[in-house]
């Protein structure tokens, strides 16, 4: 499966209807509300917000008062003829006072979705983790030697702070390291990491 590599916003106008369609990251279902409420709260003017998501064997979409599978399916579809998982894709319509019928919907819906597709960077993902770990300043060399391809980002305090991710795959070996000089593993999370 595909996923998208970053959130996307995308505009288009059709017939002097406003459709704004939305990419979402999603992790696991409580983002669909999250995203959505951020959206009806930033654009509470709007008609409809019709979105459809993929989350792993979950697929949903929802017209909001549009005639039933002129916008959620068509969105949904999009998304499955993309091979994408892991995303919702909202998309809020301005009515321009102008009426599309059902074809003009289902192709203003489609469209908005593949429009923002455009340019975005997709990948194949696998299962992961992140997690954080702090080590002594004496271990420095022999750490960032060994985790230089896991490192997201590292501050330093009386601590070297990393926070790291990796595939499952090469996680076992990480923690046989970290036990071998007592380095504590933290906040250690579910992920989807690049293949």
């Amino acid at each position: 499966m595909l996923m998208i590599e970053k959130n996307k916003k995308n505009e288009i106008v059709i017939n002097k209807s406003r459709f704004i369609n939305f990419l979402f990251i999603i992790e696991e279902l409580s983002d669909v509300e999250k995203y959505l409420n951020e959206v009806k709260n930033e654009y509470r003017d709007a008609t409809h917000y019709c979105y459809a998501f993929i989350l792993d064997n979950t697929k949903r979409f929802n017209d909001d008062n549009e005639p039933g599978g002129t916008a959620g399916m068509p969105i949904l579809n999009v998304l499955e003829s993309n091979s994408l998982n892991h995303v919702l894709a909202v998309t809020v319509r301005y009515f321009g006072g102008i009426k599309l019928g059902a074809g003009g919907l289902v192709r203003a819906y489609t469209k908005s979705v593949t429009e923002n597709l455009k340019d975005l960077n997709i990948f194949e993902y696998t299962d992961g983790y992140t997690f954080d770990i702090s080590i002594p300043y004496e271990l420095k060399d022999i750490m960032e030697s060994k985790l230089k391809e896991y490192i997201i980002t590292k501050n330093y305090s009386d601590t070297i702070n990393y926070s790291l991710s990796t595939k499952k795959e090469y996680f076992d070996n990480l923690k046989e390291l970290f036990n071998k000089y007592n380095i504590e593993i933290k906040n250690l999370k579910n992920t989807k990491i690049k293949e």
